[in-house]
């Protein structure tokens, strides 16, 4: 029989992770809902309220604070609740560059196994800003899965799966609405028993639907979009995993307007692979062996940007993602306690259209 903490992701390697913390007699849990500095965890003996232990916040680092998804050592309280005194080796971790003019770190999920990038079929629907959440995605080593909802309310959906997949380089992606169950089916059957997915995209997208359709009832609150700006309204205000009756994992995130991407190089070369093959190909015609396909003479890339051979919007996309990389302060990464890192994942996966 499955016990409470293997329903939500235990598996033996984490209680190999958990041994050193064992000894001192405190509890491992994982963190299934997140609000500032305050946490709910969940242990084998159920669900408690916690908080950072002062030691952990003074010594955490960018990347160190607990979230949603961390897998953590407790000390129980006298009475009721809990102190986080340690975060355990993460699989992976989201991480953005914090809203605004701040240049910190801000982290968004961790030990999440799959990312469904999630955008509404209206207008905003904006494959340049989904090339963003592809690379958060890649640069965790997590597997990406485009999401577009409100079919029920746009027309050509039918389509649209093919037209998206191909503006981001073939990413597998969905065509689904929540409120008439299309394509319903084919989104749980990514899911399975123990693995953790994360809902990741603009507010009024409709991922909290998307939560309340798979776990079979209102578990977070929804809001329509607006019509004046096709943009959405907060609804959930914190991140939250829910243990669905499939036994899988799925955690919800607020809306994030503003992406700004941090410390993914990797993650972006990953996004983009299908045009840096193309560029390859064709910089062993350029004129200059060190062309920097700016306005060298001769330049075979802008020949084939020029002739439509070397998608345009999508060259443009890469080049000013990468100078917002490098436009930004030292990002040497600064790993939390036993933080490791997978290679980003190949873009293979099918198109589905239902």
């Amino acid at each position: 029989m499955t016990s409470l903490l293997e329903s939500y992701g235990w598996t033996p390697e984490r209680q190999a992770d958990f041994a050193p913390h064992a000894g001192r007699g405190l509890l491992p849990g994982r963190i299934v809902v997140q609000q500032r500095s305050h946490a709910r965890v969940m242990t084998a003996e159920g669900e408690i309220a916690a908080s950072l232990a002062g030691r952990l916040t003074h010594e955490a680092g960018e990347r160190g604070f607990p979230v949603t998804g961390d897998w953590v050592a407790c000390a129980r309280r006298p009475g009721e609740g809990a102190t986080i005194q340690a975060v355990l080796p993460r699989s992976s971790l989201f991480v953005r560059r914090a809203a605004g003019q701040s240049q910190t770190v801000q982290s968004v999920a961790a030990n999440v196994d799959l990312a469904f990038l999630v955008t509404s079929l209206n207008a905003d629907l904006n494959p340049r800003r989904l090339e963003r959440y592809l690379a958060m995605a890649l640069e965790s080593g997590v597997r990406p899965v485009v999401v577009l909802t409100k079919a029920d309310l746009a027309t050509g959906a039918g389509s649209a799966a093919g037209t998206v997949s191909s503006a981001l380089g073939g990413v597998e992606t969905l065509v689904i609405s929540a409120k008439d169950g299309l394509g319903m089916e084919a989104l749980a059957g990514l899911l399975s028993p123990g693995l953790t997915a994360v809902l990741l995209g603009s507010s009024g997208a409709g991922k909290s639907t998307i939560v309340n359709a798979l776990a079979g009832e209102q578990r977070m609150a929804t809001a329509a979009i607006r019509d004046s700006d096709a943009h959405g309204r907060h609804t959930t205000t914190h991140r939250e995993i829910v243990l669905l009756p499939s036994g899988a994992l799925l955690l919800d995130t607020p809306g994030m307007r503003e992406l700004g991407l941090w410390d993914a190089q990797a993650g972006l070369s990953a996004a983009f692979a299908d045009l840096e093959a193309q560029v390859e190909v064709l910089a062993a015609s350029c004129r200059f062996r060190d062309c920097r396909h700016e306005s060298e003479p001769g330049c075979a890339v802008r020949i084939a940007l020029e002739d439509g051979r070397l998608d345009r919007e999508r060259w443009q996309s890469r080049e000013k993602l990468n100078a917002e990389l490098a436009r930004g302060p030292d990002r040497q990464r600064r790993a939390s306690p036993g933080k490791t890192r997978r290679s980003p994942p190949r873009i293979t996966g099918p198109v589905v259209d239902e």
